[in-house]
Parts: C-alpha cells; sequence; structure tokens
C-alpha cells in the first residue's frame, strides 16, 4: 500500500520555525562567523588595531528571510567602518570579508 502526504502550511511553517531549526541556523552562522574573523584585515598602525577583528557577531531569530516566516542566522559586523572594509572607498579596496566567508564557510559546513 502506498504512503499518502498532504503538506500542510501551517505544519510546514511551524517546522521552518522550530527550535532545533533556529538552533542550526545560528551554527552555521557561527562557522560563517568564525571564517570571517580568521580573514578579517587588521591595521597594526591604525587607531584601533584589531576592533574590526573583534566586532562580529552572530544571532538567529524564528522571525527571518523576507517574510518573517522561518528561522534565520544573521551575521554581522558592528564597528562603525565595516561598511568600508567591506565594500572599499576612493582609497582603500573592498576586502569582501563577509562574502568571502560566506562562501568558504558554506562550504565547511
Amino acid at each position: 500500500m502506498a504512503a499518502k502526504f498532504r503538506m500542510k502550511r501551517k505544519g510546514v511553517g511551524e517546522m521552518l520555525r522550530m527550535r532545533g531549526m533556529r538552533a542550526e541556523m545560528l551554527r552555521r552562522a557561527e562557522v560563517i562567523k568564525g571564517v570571517a574573523e580568521a580573514i578579517s584585515p587588521v591595521d597594526e598602525n591604525g587607531p584601533h588595531p584589531g576592533h574590526y577583528k573583534a566586532s562580529w557577531k552572530a544571532v538567529s531569530t524564528s522571525r527571518g528571510g523576507r517574510r518573517r516566516d522561518r528561522a534565520a542566522g544573521y551575521v554581522r559586523n558592528t564597528s562603525y567602518y565595516a561598511r568600508w572594509v567591506e565594500y572599499g572607498t576612493e582609497k582603500v579596496p573592498a576586502h569582501h570579508v563577509l562574502l568571502r566567508a560566506a562562501q568558504i564557510g558554506g562550504r565547511n559546513q
């Protein structure tokens, strides 16, 4: 006898927000954070050596995604100049730390 399956949107939504899914998203975010910390540039002669490298944070939520309907993990850098390090300026080349960390960390999971 063949098994029948009926998908219920409410059940799928509950699965996408459950505690275990949120924990997995946090684990993945922590992996990416670790890679970002490892490849972060440090200006030894700058006014705040190591501040950028120490400012990485990883968090998870059960209301993430575009529709706020699923667990998600987020990685960000809280230093005020993180955008300039990531994308560069007219005088400083872009380092793309978060982009490279997501690419490398995604493979290591």
